[in-house]
């Protein structure tokens, strides 16, 4: 087993950093990663927000419900981004309608998702912590307005990455026997059954976030996840109709 894999499997989230910068060059490189990313039919349609502003920092602390937001030393907005092609096509003279359509949403979601976790990987090589905020979709309409966004633009994952500075217990994981199929999906008889000693591991598990005590079963916190929905992430779609993209339904 490589150390790129070892480092894969020893994946753990990081909240708390020590208060120490990545240098200059190391953040470069992270770039270059993101850069060489996979990217849909190679037209690169996601883009980058590094904030800087303490100020703005606290706005995606404050979405995200996450206080330690503001302590990241590194905090990174991947957004889909079709704006720039259009422009492009604009600018060639070309039809630029087909910019706004689901497909090309699509693309530039999964272009930034790819690319954070080409980012995650090669950070974690380096030693580095890190940690997403996918909840910055809490609120995606005030991460527009704060940040700005244009037309066919749509924030898609936050990413914290710094020096660790706290050693979480490596979280139990369900096994692949319940997520992985051949040729078709299986459906259980007894799901409950069937995660039974993995809910039970689950209880064993510290999250450093209330570091004194240990979390409920796997299923006990889906049925609670389940009666907190968050409205506004309910209400996604609209916003996404509001940045210029046709839903057509």
């Amino acid at each position: 087993m490589n150390e790129t894999i070892k480092t894969q499997l020893n994946h753990r989230t990081i909240r708390e950093f020590k208060d120490e910068r990545i240098p200059e060059e190391i953040f470069k490189t992270l770039m270059e990663v993101a850069r060489r990313a996979p990217t849909s039919n190679g037209m690169q349609s996601c883009s980058i927000i590094r904030v800087k502003d303490n100020d703005k920092k606290a706005v995606v602390s404050e979405v995200c419900n996450q206080e330690y937001v503001k302590r990241t030393p590194e905090l990174l907005i991947f957004i889909v981004d079709q704006f720039r092609n259009m422009m492009i096509a604009k600018e060639k003279g070309g039809n630029v309608d087909n910019a706004r359509d689901m497909d090309r949403f699509f693309q530039g979601f999964t272009d930034a998702c790819l690319a954070a976790q080409n980012v995650v990987v090669a950070a974690e090589s380096l030693g580095l912590g890190t940690v997403y905020f996918g909840s910055i979709l809490n609120d995606p309409q005030r991460i527009i307005d704060t940040f700005d966004l244009p037309e066919l633009t749509f924030p898609v994952v936050g990413l914290g990455i710094g020096y660790p500075n706290q050693e979480p217990q490596l979280k139990p994981r369900m096994d692949m026997s319940l997520r992985l199929f051949e040729d078709g999906y299986k459906i259980f008889d007894n799901y409950l059954k069937a995660i039974e000693d993995y809910d039970k591991e689950m209880t064993q598990y510290y999250d450093l976030r209330d570091a004194n005590k240990r979390v409920d079963s796997f299923s006990d916190q889906i049925v609670t996840k389940l009666y907190n929905p968050i409205i506004k992430r309910q209400e996604i779609l609209k916003t996404i109709r509001n940045q210029g993209f046709d839903l057509k339904i």
